[in-house]
């Protein structure tokens, strides 16, 4: 057999030897060389998978020859290739990255365990993405929390503590009412096997212990992607962790918690069930717009950008549930670029941030007065990124709110239409504050801004030139997202 055979499993292992690895290396420049290369080799092996299920469908991989669905099996499909190449991807570009803005922000000794931390959460949110094991998605779910609570904490601010242990009782509540669901899952069907439970579902639908299951499974996944009301630890983890890590999660995480949702809702208790029998289509709709409204609404009033910014991305999530609401193949299109396009967005703000806490010292509203003057380039990035929050043509953000609109009108629901545009215009609020701060603000006399180094400057370049890319050329975004929800919607017709 072929290394391309054995592609599926290589994608998970890699980066989870490279995670012990550093930590016997100790050193952060040998660990730093480890994290990179195993990003890079993962997100080659993603490619690789993407290109593979484009030319001649899903893959099936069982773990140690078993066959399924008696052993455990690594599926990569249409919407699993997608998160695969975003959470590698992110991480290659988050790690190089990372070396400069963690000697500002981390002590030294600390470094290599960053590295660790680091890994082992790319490990878990790849593992989430192939595996087509339901326990095997609660396992590696927790070994990305889990990463993720201490990568949080890591934070020099000591309220990086608070926000980690906060971040750590939702994240055990949530975990708690996951298994829960998957365990009533298995007593009703006797598997663990996503497709094998799929279609024993269909026989037991409706039951008291499935319906159970739909709910226990959708608190528990809410409460990971952070769906308002839920979203309580999200604005403290983002503004008090490094920031790389917070450019890393905000990315990858709450997207990764939005697949799961996915592939439960269509593969396993499958459509008909989901929006069929329940009121799921109109709760999905208030939940959308109450965070679409409500957080939009408080990020105007912080006086921290990353905690406005954080905010905002409860918003933008509020975006990729209310395209799932529809329960449409254009609806789930949008859910599914904005997949794509809110983590390079994200993504490239949080990394701006960053390089602005690097060279004055902090993001306060206060402290970037006159940024615009004393950094010209990092200030237009944020407005940039700010723009395609907004939703303005010629940004990535621009095509999955005109996807969102073009569902809206396939239900002949203009009420939403207006809606949508009207939350947008709460985005062009909170952007401006920082416009008015770095633009019509005299700099700050005692602050002096330290150069970037080139480590951290190219890497957001890449993400800022994915935000216009993919607002321009929609061909590696909505066409593979479309494709993903057809297979989501015919798998569960």
């Amino acid at each position: 057999m072929s290394l391309a055979t054995h592609l599926p499993a290589l994608q998970v292992v890699l980066p989870l030897l490279a995670a012990p690895l550093t930590v016997l290396l100790r050193r952060p420049g040998m660990a730093f060389v480890v994290a990179v290369a195993a990003s890079w080799c993962a997100l080659a092996i993603a490619v690789a998978l993407a290109i593979q299920v484009h030319r001649s469908g899903a893959i099936s991989y069982a773990i140690g020859n078993w066959p399924v669905p008696i052993g455990i099996e690594y599926r990569v499909d249409a919407l699993s290739s997608l998160l695969l190449v975003l959470v590698s991807g992110i991480a290659s570009v988050v790690l190089p990255y990372a070396r400069g803005s963690i000697e500002r922000e981390i002590p030294a000794p600390q470094h290599y365990l960053f590295y660790t931390m680091f890994l082992l959460c790319m490990t878990g949110l790849l593992g989430i993405s192939i595996t087509g094991d339901a326990f095997n998605i609660f396992v590696f779910l927790e070994i990305s929390s889990l990463s993720t609570y201490v990568l949080i904490a890591l934070g020099r601010d000591r309220r990086a503590l608070v926000a980690a242990y906060q971040y750590l009782i939702m994240g055990t509540i949530g975990a708690t009412f996951i298994v829960v669901g998957i365990g009533l899952l298995y007593m009703m069907t006797g598997t663990l096997n996503l497709g094998d439970m799929g279609r024993r579902v269909a026989g037991v639908s409706g039951t008291r212990p499935v319906l159970a299951a739909l709910a226990f499974l959708t608190v528990g996944v809410s409460l990971k992607l952070a769906l308002f009301p839920l979203h309580q630890w999200l604005p403290n983890a983002y503004a008090y962790a490094p920031s790389a890590v917070s450019a890393f999660v905000a990315a990858t995480a709450t997207k990764v918690a939005v697949y799961v949702l996915l592939r439960f809702y269509f593969s396993v208790f499958g459509e008909s069930q989901v929006f069929g029998r329940l009121p799921m289509e109109q709760m999905m709709l208030v939940l959308a717009l109450a965070g679409m409204f409500a957080a939009s609404t408080v990020a105007i009033f912080q006086t921290d950008l990353k905690r406005l910014f954080a905010y905002s991305s409860v918003a933008q999530i509020g975006y990729i549930i209310l395209g799932l609401s529809f329960d449409s193949a254009t609806g789930l299109t949008a859910t599914i670029v904005h997949l794509f396009n809110h983590a390079v967005t994200k993504g490239a703000i949080f990394m701006l941030l960053g390089g602005v806490v690097a060279s004055v010292g902090g993001v306060t509203l206060l402290r970037v007065h006159g940024l615009a003057r004393l950094m010209p380039w990092t200030s237009a990035g944020i407005v940039l990124a700010g723009l395609s929050l907004i939703g303005v043509p010629g940004t990535a953000g621009f095509v999955s709110k005109w996807y969102l609109i073009l569902a809206a009108l396939e239900k002949g629901q203009w009420w939403l239409v207006f809606l949508i545009v009207l939350s947008s215009l709460l985005a062009v609020a909170y952007v401006w504050r920082f416009v008015e701060a770095a633009y019509f603000r005299e700099p700050r006399k005692d602050i002096v801004p330290a150069p970037l180094p080139a480590s951290m400057a190219l890497p957001t370049a890449v993400l800022l030139a994915m935000v216009v890319i993919f607002g321009l050329d929609t061909t590696y975004t909505v066409d593979p997202a479309a494709k993903a929800a057809e297979m989501l919607l015919g798998g569960s017709r």
